[in-house]
């Protein structure tokens, strides 16, 4: 559904982009009549332990009805960053006019033929060479994924449904870097599950249509495109404390959705939030930040999306890219890049801004070595050398929430010190701490000082795996190096147990596969070198002495609501269960002695105490 502006009311407006987005959507569908359609809202996100960069082309996204129709609610085919997904979900799209019936599969179409694909190499992006197993290239591969019988995708007629699109990266990578050129062998693995709001948060991504009472309407395009036909309509909820940058001017809730009154139609938007009700054919939103014009890409600027690497007075190095050219003038235009580094030129003329909080007075010192970046300028490369760099003296900068794990070291009720692990996604080695303490000294990663503010640590043990979101400090001002908004130990956040199988993979990879639960045979002799549970950073080793034992890999304990168990490849298909007993059974169907299991991929929390990893997730891939 696309939403049109107009004096109507909204109930009219969506009416009239209803009819229009039902006339294209059933150009798809087969059979001979059309049910009441009603809304998929579709969401995407992905894992990722090893990657700086995975950019690939998602060209077909297809619903099958149980009546044996086919519609495609994304018709258009999207540049994706599969290792950026893992920051926080997207929106894709919101079409209204779906026929209103029972989707039993989906099918995701994956292309790879302009992959641009990184791994992270001690803090390092390292470029791959994309292949098919046997070492042949990979161009696209066709992904059916089976619904739990049992819980099938229903679309209602007149209301919205959510279904969730998840890449496991690592349930399809195998990454080798001996080879010259370092390649990765790609087995794509996928799930798609219908889904419930949640606190999830999501980007919600497109053009600015018209501003109502409270709220906003735009038309969705997700990721970086603006040029191709939207994808549906949302309404964007916000409050007085949701935070606005219109324009490059930052304002608070009411004002700042007064000053979206003054954009002109198909301006840029982009809304940070959590999906609020799909009781009607147009969801939405609520939103606690909004982006709008110039401050967002899509403008009269290009944009590097990085984290700043080191910097020498107003010269910055910026890491792990994606570069996203002026769209405007280009027809086709430029599609999104990932560079691993760049060189950006700010100046006294250069708008710097911290995201969500407008009464920050950013500067160009709050600018300092860790710290993730959005800067729009204008970019330009070297023919000779073929480096590109940014110049955006005239432009805007805003900085974003990063993340920092470290091992607690010490702690006072207002302050940390960390061993750092990583901060950006990247460790300690890929940056140049030169400059950022006082006196033109360099802080020292392995004695890491952050302000925790009121979150107090000072009771958290020594050794405790930290997960600290917030801003890295000004350059030249640390101690402290790194201002706190959140601490969560390493341990309650989602872990992620990897094994993965080689020489065409195992028949028999699990002394245990049962409705209690997986063990992994340690001793079986195709068992490969990733065996590991992984809490961002760091990873624990599944083989004694760093566990007592292969740990049972369980369902038993987690929300049984949240349950996501699949086996197959695409070859086979993928089939999904939401019950442990339902996958059990279908496990025990795929090891038949001919199926070998390639990966897996497990996702929940590892018990100590008992040796038990607690999966909401697990992904069983089988050697194609």
């Amino acid at each position: 559904m696309t939403a049109v502006r107009s004096g109507r009311r909204p109930l009219a407006r969506v009416l009239i982009a209803l009819a229009g987005g039902l006339l294209s959507l059933l150009a798809g569908c087969g059979g001979n009549s059309v049910a009441p359609p009603g809304t998929p809202v579709l969401t995407m996100s992905s894992t990722n332990t090893g990657f700086a960069g995975y950019v690939v082309l998602v060209s077909a996204i297809t619903l099958a009805e149980s009546n044996g129709g086919l519609v495609s609610p994304v018709f258009t085919p999207l540049t994706i960053d599969l290792a950026r997904l893992t920051d926080i979900a997207e929106v894709l799209g919101a079409p209204g006019g779906v026929p209103a019936g029972t989707y039993l599969s989906v099918q995701i179409t994956i292309d790879y033929t302009n992959a641009s694909i990184w791994a992270n190499v001690d803090g390092q992006a390292k470029p791959l060479a994309a292949r098919a197993p046997g070492g042949a290239g990979i161009t696209s591969t066709i992904l059916k994924v089976t619904f739990d019988p049992a819980h099938p995708l229903v679309i209602k007629q007149g209301v919205s449904t959510r279904a969730h699109v998840t890449f496991d990266l690592d349930a399809f990578n195998t990454v080798d870097l001996t080879t010259s050129p370092a390649t990765v062998t790609v087995q794509p693995y996928a799930l798609m599950q219908p889904a419930l709001p949640d606190a999830t948060p999501l980007r919600a991504r497109g053009v600015f249509v018209t501003v109502e009472e409270g709220d906003f309407v735009i038309n969705l395009r997700p990721f970086y495109d603006f040029v191709s036909n939207p994808s549906g309509a949302m309404t964007v909820k916000v409050t007085d404390k949701t935070y606005f940058n219109v324009e490059n001017i930052v304002y608070p809730g009411g004002p700042g959705l007064n000053a979206m009154k003054g954009l002109n139609i198909n301006t840029p938007v982009a809304a940070y939030g959590t999906l609020d009700s799909l009781s009607g054919v147009t969801p939405t939103f609520n939103a606690t930040a909004v982006y709008a014009g110039e401050s967002l890409e899509g403008g009269l600027q290009d944009h590097f999306i990085g984290v700043v690497a080191a910097r020498s007075d107003n010269t910055l190095t910026v890491n792990n890219i994606q570069w996203l050219p002026l769209q405007v003038f280009s027809n086709p235009p430029p599609q999104m890049l990932f560079l691993p580094t760049a060189t950006v030129t700010v100046g006294s003329n250069t708008l710097v801004t911290e995201d969500g909080n407008e009464a920050a007075g950013a500067s160009l010192q709050s600018i300092s070595v860790g710290q993730r970046v959005d800067v729009a300028g204008v970019s330009s490369t070297n023919v000779t050398t073929q480096l590109t760099s940014m110049n955006a003296t005239a432009g805007q900068l805003r900085l974003q929430s990063t993340r920092a794990w470290g091992v607690l070291k010490s702690a006072t009720p207002n302050s940390a010190v960390l061993d750092l692990l990583s901060l950006g996604n990247f460790s300690p080695a890929s940056y140049t701490f030169t400059g950022t303490a006082t006196g033109g000294g360099a802080v020292d990663p392995a004695l890491y000082p952050v302000n925790t503010g009121t979150l107090d640590e000072s009771a958290t043990a020594a050794g405790t795996l930290l997960a600290v979101d917030g801003l890295v400090a000004p350059f030249g001002a640390a101690p402290p190096a790194f201002n706190a908004t959140a601490i969560t130990a390493g341990a309650a956040t989602q872990q992620e147990l990897v094994v993965e199988w080689v020489s065409g993979g195992a028949s028999a990879p699990f002394s245990q596969h049962d409705a209690a639960g997986l063990v992994v045979d340690l001793s079986n002799a195709n068992l490969g070198t990733v065996h590991a549970i992984y809490t961002g950073p760091q990873s624990l080793d599944l083989k004694p002495p760093s566990l007592p034992a292969s740990p049972l890999i369980t369902t038993t304990g987690a929300n049984q609501s949240k349950l996501l168990l699949a086996v197959g490849n695409a070859t086979l298909g993928i089939t999904e269960f939401q019950s442990a007993a339902a996958f059990a059974t279908a496990l025990n169907s795929a090891l038949n002695g001919t199926n070998k299991v390639y990966r897996l991929a497990a996702f929940g929390q590892y018990n100590s105490a008992s040796n038990t990893f607690v999966a909401t997730r697990i992904d069983v891939a089988l050697h194609n």
